[in-house]
């Protein structure tokens, strides 16, 4: 959530930062709503005032056993006055707020200015090999014969997928693998509820923007879209001291996105999935940590490529592209031999204190208080790790060769083609 005191202070700048994200809401409207608001809870706080004042007449009037019949009839006339305002308090508080959570956040200025992901910018690229043809992973998994998208289509329909033997048993050993990264790098592992209430997602920004890509159970829960949704709200409505920052946090869960959004895209393979996993890294940081810490995230969720030696590049993303809750966006993407391009694998992004201010997560300095920055990313997307090694360590008419860095987690290192 935008921080209205900064609006006022820098107007031109917001409406340039959210008009280069595509929204155009009226930021003059919105400050005048406010300070409407803000004048009539002045107005409340003095009536209240007046009106315990009022009591407190009435009190010592009646202990006295005199008439306080005039007090009582101001204190009503009052009391009207109060239920008044209280309710038109609590309108222009509920539009505000609802405003307010459909306003995206601000772009930082080093974010490139652009429409789309045409617009993103390449940073760097590390190459380990990089064949420009080949088999996808679908007609690699077919060959395998532990690919399996026709039974998941008998047990669930389009967009999910079974994996067999030893491609269930090496995604299995990727998860441990990210894992063990991730602890390595000082992440603390979290178990957390796979079903979250609308409040965790309209912490992370999901909601109430996005509601249609989202898989809803019914009763006001939904399935959650990434691990940041429940690992961000556990300090949701928190104090926290400042020595306890930076808070580093890891999860891997099954992921679930209705993907309304993009009907006609990706239909073919493990690319775009509505049941998928991922390890999900996410940073409490102090503000002046901010960009450090976004440098980290990439680093660390890039060092998982590194160790399998799969070739990368890193793309900052443009404003038309990048998310509604960030301020700023680093894709890693992969090489995927057969579309002859890399493709996205972690969104690494900094939210600044646009998420600690919707969850209203605080920082306790001595008598100061202020929002901590979030950051998260994935360390990394499960199901596309799997398909870049199915497509990249593929040998034809052999079977596909496992990464060395994953020989302690299996008892194998080749998967073969069948017979």
């Amino acid at each position: 959530m935008i921080d209205l005191i900064d609006l006022k202070e820098n107007l031109e700048l917001y409406k340039k930062g959210l008009s280069a994200k595509g929204c155009d809401v009226d930021l003059a409207d919105l400050l005048k709503r406010n300070s409407q608001k803000n004048s009539i809870q002045t107005e409340l706080d003095e009536l209240k005032s007046q009106k315990n004042n009022l009591s407190k007449e009435i009190g010592a009037l009646t202990s006295k056993g005199e008439d306080t019949k005039k007090l009582k009839d101001k204190s009503e006339s009052l009391n009207k006055k109060i239920d008044a305002l209280q309710n038109e308090f609590d309108l222009l508080k509920s539009d505000l707020d609802s405003i307010m959570l459909q306003i995206p956040n601000l772009p930082d200025s080093d974010v490139p200015i652009g429409q789309d992901e045409s617009m993103n910018k390449e940073i760097n690229k590390k190459i380990f090999t990089q064949s420009n043809k080949g088999l996808d992973h679908v007609e690699i998994g077919e060959k395998l014969g532990l690919l399996d998208f026709d039974l998941a289509n008998k047990l669930s329909g389009s967009r999910f997928v079974v994996l067999k033997g030893k491609l269930a048993e090496l995604q299995r050993a990727l998860i441990q693998f990210m894992l063990d990264e991730a602890k390595n790098n000082g992440y603390e592992e979290m178990y957390v509820p796979l079903i979250v209430n609308s409040d965790s997602l309209i912490g992370t920004g999901q909601l109430p923007k996005f509601e249609e890509d989202q898989f809803k159970v019914g009763d006001g829960k939904y399935l959650i879209p990434t691990a940041e949704v429940p690992l961000t709200n556990l300090l949701r409505d928190e104090v926290i001291a400042d020595s306890d920052l930076p808070i580093n946090l890891t999860a891997h869960t099954p992921c679930f996105r209705a993907e309304a959004g993009s009907y006609g895209k990706d239909t073919r393979g493990m690319i775009r999935q509505h049941q998928f996993e991922k390890i999900e890294i996410v940073k409490f940081t102090h503000p002046n940590k901010s960009d450090e810490s976004l440098d980290e995230l990439v680093a660390h969720a890039s060092q998982i490529l590194d160790k399998l030696e799969l070739s990368y590049r890193h793309v900052v993303l443009c404003t038309g592209d990048l998310g509604f809750s960030a301020a700023k966006t680093i894709d890693i993407e992969v090489w995927l031999p057969s579309q002859n391009c890399f493709r996205e694998i972690s969104s690494c992004s900094n939210f600044r204190d646009f998420q600690s201010r919707r969850i209203n997560a605080r920082v306790k300095k001595g008598k100061d208080k202020f929002y901590p920055h979030t950051l998260n990313g994935s360390a990394l997307a499960v199901g596309r790790t799997l398909l870049a090694i199915i497509e990249n360590f593929y040998e034809n008419g052999v079977g596909v060769h496992i990464p060395k860095v994953l020989k302690d987690y299996l008892d194998f290192d080749l998967i073969e083609e069948k017979k």
